[in-house]
């Protein structure tokens, strides 16, 4: 049986055996500072091999850098002995219901980058839509410092992301030498791992103002590749501002960039959306906005008897356009028509609204002025879907006041938000449907979970999300501490809870208000089961379990989903199976059993559910016996399983 690495990959590992796959001749062997001989590639032979330059560093070329920018590269390949331990009494069900665990939203507490990492098996090419709202280095905001020293004894363990004083967080003011270095150094590891994450038609969407806009054009076309950079627009953030040195600032930019052009799926939302002001209140399209549109427009005029027929009125009375003629006498050039032939109007009589007005350029039976018109219902879902007009590239109606607004709504304290309604039209803009995941890493309030339930409750379709976020202290002096909110974590989760009873009452929608909430935290596993041979015979009998003692089996259960790739949004249930407790995830794609003294008996009847993995605790193995036909009663029972033991 295979052993589980509990640890995320190593992608220079990776890299290096792709790279030696490829080129096995340019592997060869050199001494490193230290006099010790380590692998390496030779570069003349790769050269060869590639027919391409290999760029010496003293040699003039084209290039964005900056002071450690190499150390970033290596921390965002180092892997992490961390995992994601499960917060029931934080999360909240599929239908609001607090504690619940089967939503298939996800919140994960910690550090983003441990966290990009944590996800970045499960997840790849899985996340449709990113939009993150970073900070925006203004030197009175918060960066990660991301300072670490790692060793190959312990970098497992570690994640590189406190300073020396253990703090996670630290002011990048202007009088720091290294003010657009340390923003730099923050943003590259974790928009390597968002490249890898989105999938192939996949869109991120980042805001940012002026402090760094260039920098970071210059580092997305690194990292996504220059073609993939589709856009920067600009977005009015306030009507009226006297602040700022020179110029008073009231907008900031969008940075968009795609996985691959060549696949990604065309922006639409160029339609104008001011107008659809009314909403739906009952039927099955209730909750959509709309507009009513003129039946009869003056514009048109032809001879097309199908367009000119009597309509009811509540009244009892008849309206006809204006014209000379009436059916059944065929029109004359001139006479008025309506949009929809007798047949449409037919067809669509759920679409017609016949209203009463002061005056009105239509005629009664009598072929006098009447007083009503014909209207009919324009749903804006419908427009959205069929327009095929690009969205403009200066965003001018998601001011933050509207964020203040909302928030206020809800009763949540909270400064420097983006609107809900801005990250909803970017789901519109990038086309989103059903079972797409989108994913915010600096979630902030959590404006991206609540408009990504807004915009499920419009569009009828299910998208997930993902939220990621630091918990970091909220200072004592801040209304949101007085209200009794002691991290940002905090704000973020009540926000979405406080949402979704808003939508839930207006809408009604069947949609998914939950999530299930994450905390990261160090692996499961002892620092034994990543370097046994460092385990002297003295010290084993201290190590006859190599779990840590205030671990959980549903805590095992999650780490191990993350190895294999299992999404955490899967559902999970228990099951009793020979006497024995076992989870089965995904309705039994993966069954797990942790419990002791497990006999042949329990892997017999787990195999002989045709699992696609199986997963035991090497340690709770009955005996010798059974762990030595645990390979043969499952190449007996169900050969195509997986077996693996940790």
């Amino acid at each position: 049986m295979e052993k589980l690495k509990m640890h995320t990959s190593d992608l220079a590992e990776e890299n290096y055996r792709k790279l030696a796959a490829l080129f096995p001749n340019a592997v060869t062997e050199t001494v490193d500072e230290d006099g010790n001989v380590v692998r390496g590639i030779d570069k003349d032979v790769l050269m060869q091999e590639i027919n391409a330059k290999v760029v010496d560093d003293g040699q003039e070329r084209y290039q964005f850098t900056w002071p450690d920018k190499r150390k970033k590269v290596v921390l965002a390949n180092l892997p992490i002995a961390k995992t994601l331990r499960l917060n029931q009494e934080k999360s909240v069900g599929r239908d609001g219901t607090p504690g619940g665990i089967d939503s298939e939203n996800i919140y994960i507490e910690g550090d983003n980058l441990e966290a990009l990492k944590l996800l970045q098996e499960t997840y790849l090419g899985k996340v449709r839509m990113i939009y993150i709202d970073p900070p925006y280095n203004t030197g009175r905001d918060f960066i990660y410092s991301d300072k670490f020293s790692i060793d190959s004894e312990n970098y497992l363990g570690i994640s590189g992301q406190q300073d020396e004083q253990g703090n996670q967080l630290v002011q990048n003011a202007e009088t720091n030498g290294k003010f657009h270095t340390d923003w730099l150094n923050m943003m590259y590891p974790r928009l390597r791992f968002a490249r890898d994450l989105l999938s192939d038609d996949g869109v991120i969407f980042i805001s940012i103002d002026d402090n760094e806009v260039d920098e970071l054009k210059k580092i997305c076309s690194e990292i996504f590749g220059a073609s993939n950079v589709v856009g920067c627009a600009g977005r009015i953030t306030k009507k009226s501002n006297n602040k700022g040195d020179f110029w008073a600032p009231n907008f900031d930019y969008i940075i968009t960039c795609v996985k691959n052009r060549d696949l990604a799926i065309e922006f639409t939302g160029g339609a104008n959306t001011k107008s659809y002001n009314l909403v739906e209140d009952e039927g099955p399209r209730k909750g959509e906005k709309y507009q009513l549109v003129r039946l009869y427009m003056s514009s048109l005029q032809n001879r097309n008897p199908e367009q000119r027929f009597w309509i009811d009125c509540p009244d009892g009375s008849k309206i006809i356009p204006p014209g000379t003629t009436f059916p059944p006498e065929k029109p004359n050039l001139g006479d008025g028509i309506w949009r929809w032939s007798r047949k449409t109007f037919e067809e669509n009589k759920d679409k017609i609204v016949i209203k009463q007005v002061k005056s009105s350029n239509l005629l009664d039976q009598n072929k006098q002025p009447a007083k009503w018109n014909v209207f009919t219902k324009t749903y804006l879902n419908d427009v959205l879907a069929k327009s095929t007009a690009k969205p403009n590239s200066f965003i001018e109606n998601y001011i933050n006041q509207m964020a203040s607004h909302e928030l206020n709504d809800l009763g949540i304290p909270f400064d420097y938000a983006k609107p809900s309604a801005l990250i909803k039209y970017l789901m519109e803009v990038a086309q989103l449907k059903s079972d797409d995941i989108v994913l915010d890493f600096f979630s902030g309030s959590a404006s991206t979970a609540d408009a990504v339930e807004q915009y499920n409750a419009e569009k009828k379709c299910q998208c997930r999300y993902i939220m990621i976020q630091f918990p970091e202290d909220i200072d004592e002096k801040n209304v949101a501490y007085k209200q009794g909110f002691r991290k940002i974590t905090d704000i973020g989760e009540e926000r979405i809870r406080r949402a979704g009873k808003k939508i839930k009452s207006e809408t009604g929608a069947d949609i998914d208000y939950g999530f299930r909430c994450f905390t990261i935290d160090s692996s499961n596993m002892k620092d034994v089961y990543y370097r046994p041979a460092e385990t002297g015979q003295m010290n084993l009998d201290q190590f006859t379990d190599n779990i840590k003692g205030d671990r959980t089996p549903e805590d095992l259960l999650i780490q191990v989903m993350l190895d294999l790739g299992v999404l955490l949004s899967s559902s999970v249930e228990t099951k009793e199976i020979a006497g024995k407790k076992v989870f089965s995830v995904e309705n039994g794609y993966l069954l797990a059993c942790f419990d002791k003294d497990v006999t042949e008996e329990t892997v017999i009847q787990i195999a002989k559910q045709h699992p696609f993995y199986a997963v035991f605790r090497d340690s709770s193995i009955a005996n010798d016996s059974v762990a030595a036909n645990f390979e043969q009663i499952f190449e007996t029972y169900s050969p195509q399983t997986v077996g693996k033991v940790l």
